[in-house]
């Protein structure tokens, strides 16, 4: 099977978020069932220098916001991916420094509806074959809704391929006005509420869901929830409408790139086998990273450690909220990592240095110190009030560090909560709670920190979270039906 991957983003080349590490993992576990595929992205400036070598696979005239851009189509090979990249060169476009969405200021850049709009429309000519490669998708698979115009131009051609689009978030989604529609020349059928059009202007993100044949999210439980008004961002209609093509499938994580076992990034290896003592070694060498000269006296007592965007999806506020209380009634230590609404950084820093023995924070985020904290931390607070599928917790639970969540989207589907019954069914790996209220996660914590200093239970519960299949194998397998389903043969 031919499969055109198109995303625009892709760990390690540029990445933004989780959909960078999905469009890596997920059409490389896709190679390895047999699948044919080429990876197409955006030509940004940061992922060209990444790229070693390069050929020109031939020129595409394309439409933009009032004139025509004359795109290249380039070819690379990368180590970390066993097909070829294809690259759409369009320097007026992507030419740029730093974030491939957002200007320096942190606002979006002007152009993003002509920037993606060229985008879509490369992915199109190439699923037609238009430079005559000799190569054409049985599928087209697009993310998101920088590519959620994708589907909607296929659905013009005579011989369309199979279109799978997958929301990662419905909180973006892709909305331009309508003077964007009209300066871009797209089709004036699409401007209806069967189509792209929604209140007053159109977005991309609609517009994948309406011209694909399906349509994923990155969870089974989030595929429910955005069919409800709390989370489809007044899309909740149209989806109910679409439910008979709408699929929830679990992402998976790089079980190499996170693996206690071997990962570079550690002191100290360990493995459900043995978790003690590499993880007590790792909690040291993570204190000690935050300026603990002695991190002796510290290792009896929970540390709750967090890796997350500063912004309110994530629950930020219910944490702060929550840690005065707990450092008056508990031992617990919390190191935290993290960047994002500069009112959360503050209050971050001000803990911090309110109680420098006991809170440890860095704004910003460093890879090597996201695993770190993932093995040196007893426990990972992830109380978001939405995740369409989440990474940490199931990292956490890769780690032996029981996740703190809230019960929604790919949490609700990843953490089975220390319950008694789940305990005695030994099936119990982490905790969860079910209100975002900052007396209802201070409540779980307590009981996490309960189950803490009963070392036969909590080694229970970690073991059975070390021991889940969280690779990509089972959902690339449920990709792949999904693909047979409906290619042309």
């Amino acid at each position: 099977m031919k499969l055109l991957f198109v995303a625009s983003e892709v760990y390690p080349l540029v990445k933004t978020g989780g959909l960078g590490d999905v469009a890596y993992s997920l059409p490389v576990a896709l190679h390895g069932a047999d699948v044919d595929v080429r990876l197409l992205l955006p030509g940004y400036r940061e992922l060209l220098r990444k790229l070693s070598s390069v050929r020109i696979l031939g020129w595409l005239e394309l439409q933009g916001a009032g004139q025509m851009h004359t795109v290249r189509i380039l070819q690379s090979h990368h180590p970390d991916y066993p097909f070829p990249l294809w690259i759409v060169d369009c320097p007026a476009l992507f030419d740029r420094p730093g974030n491939p969405y957002l200007q320096p200021n942190g606002y979006d850049w002007a152009d993003n509806a002509e920037r993606f709009t060229v985008f879509a429309r490369a992915a199109t000519e190439l699923a037609r074959d238009a430079l005559d490669i000799g190569w054409k998708p049985e599928v087209v698979h697009a993310h998101d809704w920088q590519t959620g115009l994708v589907p909607a131009f296929l659905d013009g051609l005579q011989q369309c391929p199979q279109r799978i689009f997958t929301i990662h978030n419905m909180a973006y989604g892709g909305h331009f006005s309508q003077v964007d529609f009209v300066s871009l020349k797209l089709p004036s059928y699409w401007w209806s509420a069967e189509g792209a059009e929604f209140y007053g202007g159109f977005s991309m993100l609609k517009a994948g869901i309406v011209y694909s044949d399906a349509v994923t999210t990155v969870s089974p439980t989030y595929a429910r929830e955005i069919c409800t008004p709390a989370f489809g961002y007044g899309m909740d209609g149209l989806l109910q409408s679409r439910r008979y093509k709408l699929h929830g499938i679990l992402n998976g994580i790089d079980t190499e790139v996170w693996n206690p076992a071997t990962d570079s990034h550690l002191p100290a290896h360990y493995s459900a086998e043995q978790i003690q003592p590499g993880k007590s070694r790792n909690k040291a060498a993570l204190l000690q990273r935050f300026g603990v000269e002695n991190p002796e006296p510290h290792l009896p007592f929970p540390l709750l450690g967090m890796v997350s965007r500063l912004v309110e999806q994530k629950g930020v506020d219910l944490i702060i909220n929550a840690i005065p209380d707990l450092l008056a009634t508990t031992d617990a230590r919390f190191v935290l990592i993290g960047a994002g609404h500069s009112h959360f950084e503050q209050r971050l820093r001000e803990l911090a240095t309110q109680y420098p023995e006991r809170v440890f924070v860095f704004i910003g985020y460093d890879e090597q110190l996201a695993h770190l904290l993932e093995a040196g931390a007893d426990m990972f607070l992830m109380p978001s009030r939405f995740e369409p599928c989440g990474l940490n917790q199931m990292y956490s639970l890769r780690y032996g560090t029981p996740p703190i969540v809230l019960h929604t989207g790919g949490l609700a589907d990843t953490v089975v909560d220390a319950s008694q019954a789940n305990l005695e069914r030994g099936i119990a790996d982490g905790f969860v709670f079910h209100e975002p209220i900052t007396s209802v996660l201070k409540g779980t914590i307590l009981r996490a920190l309960d189950c803490f200093y009963q070392p036969r239970l909590w080694q229970q519960i970690q073991t059975t979270g070390m021991n889940h299949a969280f690779g990509w194998d089972n959902s690339a397998a449920d990709y792949l039906a999904l693909y047979n389903k409906g290619a042309t043969p």
